[in-house]
């Protein structure tokens, strides 16, 4: 019998860092950070040299570190950790395309994207894919960001993807048949779609392409273990640095495929992982900075608001929603809920905590609905975030006077009253929404633009929706942050 050619491979995979940095005490256990996470990855390094650890994408944004120096102190972080090959998501985009390319330049390990072009030349920006050798196996790692998720970027005219999953398939099948007469051994596509979205990709892969996994990122999706689609493993390593995902794989050398594995996600703590102390003296560094810039005190509060869950109204959405409604004098204001990145605020509140909350440099816009056009878009949102299917939603928190009742089951509004008055069809209301959700009202909210537009142009009301609340909260003391489930869903 001939004996098979076997090499093992040891693959650590993260996605969805967003600026998770620190370690915190948990139960007198250190638990997350980069300072462990290196030090787990070089250990398994040094005790398996065919290791090779990638990232998918959304290492930015979620901390003051990367908000302040917009980036640049998470590229240097990385560049500590060292990552063998990283994929984009769309946070990486955050910052301009322009900055990001800037960004790229101060990376010490490869970033790929097949699918991120220039419009008017079909250029990509990225290496669309790198073959990496281990042990002397050609491994080839392709990383995809699809124009749903990166809707970020659709105010850059220059900026286009592939459209869609089966764009994206083609290309992929693409770049594979291009090494058709070079010996790859194993396949890797390395995503940041969701988990969803990953699962159809695999069923449109041909099997004669030879990927063996996707290493996704968006969704923050946590396994128990991998899923199996048309032969091709997928995984995903749920969000932050508090575990990483690893994979011992036997590959078949002869027919270039996937022997047999293990695959499981490491806590990243103490009790697992030694620290790298040289990493920790680089983020305290630039800790050190946010500290003495975003320490000032804007207000307190009676208690703290909350932000458990972007899928359900909270304390701290009904918090930004009324201070944005009361400083511009608006009917509705309409926050996505995803724009809300921290799990509570308060009750001190300091301009680090308000940023931590909502990085983001965005513009209120001022736009009018009819009551017909509120709640169809209302229940558009409504539908696809409570839709499994759909990785591309947007939750909304509401400001005082909405009530929504949405059921699951039958898929409509039970109910949906403002000021305790049912909303009618021919009422016109001044809303507020992040100019972001406005340039994707169509994906969103399902509302034509150009009939809205039609009506009454959108108008700026403010050029930076967190300096606004700034503002708010300087002018107000002992705020009282009320839990109303403005939104409610039933069976």
């Amino acid at each position: 019998m001939t004996q098979k050619n076997i090499k093992h491979l040891t693959l650590l995979h993260s996605n969805d860092m967003h600026g998770d940095f620190l370690a915190e005490e948990i139960d007198n256990e250190l638990v997350g950070g980069v300072s462990l996470l290196s030090g787990y990855v070089n250990q398994v390094r040094r005790d398996n040299p065919n290791t090779l650890y990638m990232i998918a994408g959304d290492m930015f944004r979620g901390s003051l570190i990367d908000t302040e120096f917009k980036g640049i102190s998470t590229i240097e972080i990385m560049n500590v950790l060292g990552p063998d090959i990283v994929s984009l998501g769309n946070h990486e985009l955050d910052y301009g395309i322009a900055h990001l390319l800037f960004l790229e330049r101060c990376c010490k390990f490869p970033i790929v994207n097949a699918n991120i072009y220039i419009r008017p030349t079909g250029m990509r920006l990225f290496q669309s894919h790198k073959i990496l050798q281990v042990d002397g196996m050609k491994i080839l790692v392709m990383g995809l960001l699809t124009e749903d998720i990166m809707s970020k970027a659709k105010s850059d005219m220059l900026l286009g993807t592939f459209v869609d999953l089966t764009d994206a398939a083609r290309e992929v099948g693409i770049i594979c048949n291009s090494y058709k007469n070079v010996d790859i051994d194993f396949t890797i596509l390395l995503t940041h779609i969701g988990f969803a979205e990953d699962l159809k990709l695999a069923e449109q892969l041909d099997p004669r392409w030879g990927v063996d996994v996707i290493i996704g990122g968006h969704s923050h999706t946590y396994l128990d273990a991998p899923a199996e689609v048309n032969n091709i493993l997928i995984v995903q390593a749920g969000i932050g640095t508090d575990q990483i995902g690893r994979f011992e794989i036997e590959v078949n050398t002869d027919t270039n495929s996937v022997e047999s594995y293990t695959w499981e996600t490491v806590p990243v703590d103490d009790a697992h992982c030694e620290r790298n102390e040289e990493l920790e003296h680089l983020i305290y560094d630039f800790k050190k900075v946010t500290d003495e810039k975003y320490g000032a005190i804007l207000t307190s509060m009676v208690r703290k608001a909350t932000h458990p869950s972007r899928y359900q109204s909270t304390s701290a959405g009904n918090l930004f929603c009324d201070a944005l409604k009361k400083q511009f004098g608006l009917d509705i204001v309409m926050l996505g809920s995803g724009s809300l990145r921290a799990e509570e605020i308060g009750p001190i509140i300091t301009v680090g905590d308000l940023l931590n909350m909502y990085p983001y440099d965005e513009t209120l816009v001022r736009i009018e609905l009819t009551g017909k056009e509120l709640k169809r878009g209302i229940l558009h949102a409504m539908k696809k975030s409570f839709s499994a299917k759909d990785n591309d939603s947007e939750y909304y928190q509401f400001s005082k006077g909405i009530h929504i009742v949405y059921s699951t089951g039958s898929r409509v509004l039970t109910e949906a009253r403002f000021n305790g008055k049912e909303i009618q069809d021919d009422a016109v209301f001044a809303v507020g929404l992040e100019l972001f959700h406005y340039n994707n009202i169509d994906s969103f909210l399902g509302l034509d633009r150009e009939a809205v537009e039609g009506r009454k142009q959108a108008k700026t009301v403010t050029g930076n929706i967190r300096t606004a609340i700034e503002e708010y909260f300087r002018e107000h003391n002992a705020l009282r942050p009320v839990y109303e489930k403005r939104t409610e869903t039933t069976d």
